[in-house]
Order: C-alpha cells, then structure tokens, then sequence
C-alpha cells in the first residue's frame, strides 16, 4: 500500500508481478516504480530506456524527485548525528529551546498543559507538498486545479526563484496582474482577427437558463485557430423580446464586422425564428443554424425516453447506486475493475446515461464474477440487503444485458457525431455525412427488425428536419474533397440544390459568379491542380480548408467561398459551464468598480481554458466526457435529501482524491453560494 502514494503512480499502469507499463510510450518495464521514474527522467541509468513520449514537465517533475530522493539519503547519516547530540544530557536546554514558541496557540491558551503537536520532520519534497495541501484546504479549490497546466508552470516558475520568494499580493493581483493578462489576451485576439479576411468566423451565442427565469448569452468567435469567449450579456429582461434580441445580436455582429461573419449558431432557447429572420433579411451572407450538439443530444433524449431503453436505464442505475453508496462495495468493485470506474459523466444527462451503458457493458463479465465471490457472498453487511437481490437479479439477467447491448449499438454511432462536432474543431464539412453514416448504422442493425428501426429512424428524421439540417451542412459536404471524390457517397446529387443556394447567398452579384460554373466543373471534375498526385492523396488526410487552400487555385473564385464555408465549426459546446461565475458578474448587489473586475476575471478564465482545449486537443481527450464522476447524478444520488456527512460516507477508505468529484465536495461541505475569486 505504501508503494501506492508514490506521485509517479499516476504515469503508470501497474500490471502483474513487478512490472508497470508507461502511460506516454506503453512501454512494459520490470522492477517497478523505481525504472519507471528513471525511464520517465530521461538520465542515463543502466537497463532504463528513455521514454520518447513523455512532455517535458514531466521529465522534470521525475528529475526533481530523483534528486530530492538523493539528497536525503546523503543526509541521512548527517541527521542522525545530529539528533544524538540533541538528546545528549549538555543539550536539553538547546532542545528545550527549539520546541518552544514565541506567540501560545489558541489551544495553548485554553489548555496551558498539553503539550503542542509536532510533525514530525519531513523532506523537502514533502514539507512542499503539505504546504500546497493546506492551502488547497484552507482556501477550499478544487482538487483538479493540481490537474491545471498553469499550476505545475507555477511551481516551477515559484522554484526557480529560489528561497525568499514573496508571492505577488491580493491589490497587485487585482490590478496590475489583472490588466496586464487581460491584455495579453487581447492581443492574441487580434491576431486571430488577421486570418478571418480568408477563413471567416463564426459568433456563437451560447444561452444559459436557470428555473428562476434568468438567462444569459455568452458570446463567443470561432475560427480554425482558436475560439474566443468575447462577452456575457444578461438577456434576462428582455429574453422573449425579439426586437431586443435582435438589437443585441446587430451589436455583436458589428464589434466583428459583418464582412467577416459566415455564420451565428445559436440554440433553441432563444425565439429562434424571430432572431433569425432578423439577421437574415438584414445580413445577405450571413447564415444562422443550428447547434449540432444540442440536436444530437435531444435525439440521445428522445432514444432514452423509448420504453425498453428507459428500463434498461433504470436498471443499471440500480446497480451503480448500490455500489456507489456503500464504502465497502466500491472497494469491492475497484478491486474487480482493476480500479476502473463503472459509470461515466457526460457533457449532459443523455450523454452520461449511454456512456454509462457502454462502460458498464465493457465489466459485464468482472461483475457477474463479483456478486458472485466469496468476498461478496460472505460479506453481511450488504449481501442480503434488498437492494443487492435486486442487483443480482439484474445482473444475471440476460434480458438485461441485451436490452443494454441494443442501447451501446444505437447511440453510439450518435456519440461518434457528437465527438466530431464537440471537439472545437472545424467540423461543418462532415457533418451531413456522419449523419448520413450514423442513420445508416440503425438500418444495418436492425435489418431484421422494421418496427424497431423504424422508431429510431423517425426520431433522428424529425429532429434533422426540423432542427438540424442547414443548407450550409450540405454546402460543405459538397466542397469537402474527402466526399466529393468518395464512390461510395450516395447523396451528392440531392445536395445540389442547397449547395447552389449558398453560393447565390455568398456571390449576390452576377459579375461575382461569372466563371463559377466553369469552376464548380474543374473541381467536380478533378482536372487542373485538382488532379494533381499531392491533392488526391491530401483528400483525406488534410482539413478540408487546407486541402482548398493549398489545391484550389484552378477554381480562384470558388477557392475562396469553400475555405470561407468549410473553416467553420457547427457547435456551441465547448466545455463545461459554470454558472456562478456569470450569475455573480450580472449580480445587481455589485457596484461597477467589482463588476469590472469580475467581467475580466472571468473574460481571463474563459480563454484560458478555450486555450488550453485547444492544446489538449491531440492528447486524445474525450470532448463529451468529463475526467470526474458526477456524485449528484441519478446514477449515484439516492434521495434528494442527503445531508453533506451522509454523502461523504460511501466513499470510506476510497475517498483517495482521484475518486472525488470535488466540485460536489466544495458545495456540500461549504456550500454553493462562495463568492469566487473573493469579490
């Protein structure tokens, strides 16, 4: 178990015997943590091969505790030393002195003879990360922030200013750091703004509602580099007033320039036909379509709403609530799982509930193999519960785990959609076709059954027609080479006619579209450089604005429209959201200098986490899951009422930190009406 707290475990995967695989290379190695550390440092050690995979801060992270490993040992002996000379009878005076203190602790004071507590010594290594402990703790943050890449930044920067560092204080972070990071953010706007003469950009206007009436739009800009959270509006007065909406939405799109909008996405909590006539009769290139990711996931509602699909819901519900709320069983199952969770979060209700099918269809086998062990079976404390009758029953039953396999099969060629469109990637040139791949899926699997396929069939048909289908989807289905060149894609000649209309909207005037039917011919045609060996073997490697770019120079006109059309995204979810921050910004109980501050806070906090999606993009995180499990969900939570001391006691012994969602444990314990960054 001790083995377990080394920092490093958390690079590697621990397989049987003494050997450990590397999270960054796969690399299998033998002799534990230990060649492990000295794979991930990179220094030369017999039999270690270094890793080629690890990041650097990592590397450096290792480096640092090898050498701080190092330097204990060689003080050891020196220690030891020291402390003989500290009990000798000539130095009980000096001893004495050293455990006393200048100022009496509260206690002290109180209960003047107990004698104070002492730590007992610890490294420096050690005496760092209790110091970072006590004040995540006595600051209440969220344990993931230690997951941030600004903060292991921090610590190094802290490191290399050596002992004597003196942090900057609560004014200085206020205002000098304030307004110099906030500028700093601005100029890397306006450095994005450079490229949108070529590629366009898109406003997005993300609308959060809440149960008391209140609404706000946050509005962002997006372009194939990066988006931009650029302002926070409190729609709340004015929300069903389209005249308002629209005033508003004419503002936005001039802070931008309407040259260099393509398109608004906007959600189906506005009056979105009202808004959208607006801007479309006053905006001649302008389009306003559709979230894909909020259409995808009223289609995964809709599905989970189906009576056998619910039921099946339900039912694995039962099983994860009795092993979520029981300190014991979670050990238990960590112990089968290989330390796996069971259930998922997603980036909405929907979404959770078929990932948590997926995950719980993948240890099908572990947990049969649990509710059926010893340690289960003799275990009173929960084996003859109501509960675990009915999750044996479950668990046994094969109607059950087809009804859950079904329910795998059917979202997840959805989920596939809703991880292209998610990402904060470019993705309205593929959406059609995954759409069209996706409903293809629920035909093949239920070739043999027409009422089944047909129920799902007119789920997804209802909600595209009606919601998610936009003349410039198949616009970009039709530039994009990947489909334009693809035998296999059926559906060309019925997006014609929508790809025709969206060059009449871009190219208004006949002397702009003179040549352009000669133009959609080279390209449909693949002559000119279209043909080339480089452009036929990019159509599926490149995007598809670059692959324009790069190859489109037989079609000028044409070139321009495609890299404009096809450098868009087709989704307002961008990460998860957090509504005290913009609830707290639009408080009426704050004065204007507060406001101020706060809308910069959170315009910093905002890009700095859209910056850092950016990064993360090509580590191969999951954009519709969340790394933490929700406590709150219908997939753990079993009454409405639990008080904060009830939550905490399923968790036991597995209440490590990785298992915590401390967003829910700062809300329990400390309430969730903290004012953040102390305004």
């Amino acid at each position: 178990m001790v083995r377990e707290k080394d920092v490093c475990w958390e690079y590697a995967e621990k397989l049987d015997g003494n050997k450990v695989r590397c999270k960054f290379c796969q690399r299998v190695l033998n002799g534990g943590i230990s060649r492990l550390k000295h794979h991930l440092s990179r220094l030369p050690s017999k039999g270690v091969n270094p890793c080629s995979k690890v990041r650097d801060d990592v590397t450096d992270r290792v480096r640092t505790i090898i050498a701080s490993k190092e330097e204990v040992k060689e003080t050891s002996s020196g220690k030891k030393q020291k402390l003989v000379e500290v009990k000798s009878p000539g130095n009980v005076s000096a001893s004495k002195a050293l455990m006393s203190f200048d100022t009496p602790t509260p206690i002290q004071k109180v209960f003047p003879n107990v004698s104070p507590m002492v730590p007992p010594p610890l490294n420096n290594q050690e005496n760092a990360e209790r110091n970072i402990a006590l004040f995540f703790f006595e600051n209440k943050l969220d344990f993931s922030i230690a997951r941030s890449s600004s903060y292991q930044l921090m610590i190094d920067a802290i490191a290399k200013c050596g002992p004597g560092f003196i942090g900057p204080s609560a004014e200085t972070l206020k205002t000098t750091w304030l307004e110099r990071i906030k500028s700093e953010m601005s100029l890397q706007s306006k450095d994005i703004e450079k490229e949108w003469t070529t590629t366009g950009c898109t406003i997005i206007a993300d609308t959060w509602t809440d149960n008391k009436s209140r609404a706000l739009i946050n509005f962002l800009v997006s372009s194939p580099s990066r988006t931009f959270f650029h302002k926070s509006v409190d729609a709340s007065a004015y929300f069903k007033n389209t005249k308002c909406l629209a005033d508003l939405f004419d503002s936005v799109i001039q802070d931008f320039g309407p040259e260099n909008v393509v398109q608004i996405i906007m959600d189906s909590s506005f009056n979105y036909t009202g808004v959208a006539n607006h801007i479309l009769q006053n905006y001649a290139t302008i389009f306003v379509s559709p979230c894909a990711s909020q259409c995808l996931n009223l289609i995964l509602e809709e599905f989970s709403k189906v009576d056998w699909v619910n039921r099946c819901i339900l039912q694995a519900q039962t099983i994860s609530k009795f092993i979520y709320n029981n300190a014991s069983m979670l050990d238990l199952m960590k112990k089968f799982t290989g330390g796996q969770e069971l259930i998922r979060t997603g980036i909405t209700k929907s979404v959770s509930n078929f990932l948590s099918l997926q995950s719980l269809l993948k240890q099908r086998s572990r947990l049969k193999h649990m509710f059926n062990s010893p340690e289960y079976c003799t275990n009173s404390s929960y084996a003859n519960k109501t509960q675990s009758i009915s999750c044996i029953s479950i668990v046994e039953d094969n109607d059950f785990w087809r009804a859950v396999e079904e329910s795998v099969a059917i979202s997840e060629p959805f989920l596939k959609v809703l991880r292209e469109v998610s990402g904060g990637k470019p993705s309205v040139g593929f959406i059609y076709e995954l759409m069209t791949r996706a409903k293809e899926s629920i035909r093949t699997y239920y070739i043999m059954d027409e009422n089944k396929c047909k129920t799902f069939l007119d789920i997804v048909d209802r909600k595209w027609r009606d919601q998610l289908h936009s003349p410039l989807h198949a616009a970009a289905a039709f530039l994009n080479p990947g489909i334009q060149y693809n035998p296999e894609i059926k559906f060309l000649t019925s997006i014609k006619e929508d790809f025709f209309k969206v060059l009449e909207k871009l190219l208004p005037m006949p002397e702009m579209r003179r040549d352009i039917t000669s133009q959609i011919f080279t390209f449909t045609k693949a002559t000119g450089m279209f043909g080339c060996s480089l452009a036929m073997e990019a159509r599926d490697v490149v995007s598809p604005g670059l692959w324009w770019e790069q190859y489109g120079d037989s079609a000028p006109v044409l070139q321009r429209v495609a890299i404009r059309i096809l450098s868009q995204v087709c989704s307002s979810f961008t990460f998860e959201r957090h509504w005290s921050a913009f609830q707290q910004i639009h408080s009426e109980k704050r004065n204007k200098i507060d406001r101020e501050t706060l809308n910069d806070l959170v315009y910093i906090n905002y890009n700095l986490k859209l910056a850092r999606q950016t990064r993360t993009k090509t580590l191969e995180a999951d954009p519709i899951q969340f790394d933490d499990i929700d406590m709150t969900s219908e997939w753990v939570e079993e009454s409405d009422n639990q008080s904060p001391t009830q939550w905490l006691d399923r968790f036991g012994s597995a209440l490590d930190g990785s298992d915590l969602n401390t967003r829910q444990f700062n809300a329990a314990i400390f309430g969730s009406n903290d004012h953040i960054f102390g305004l």
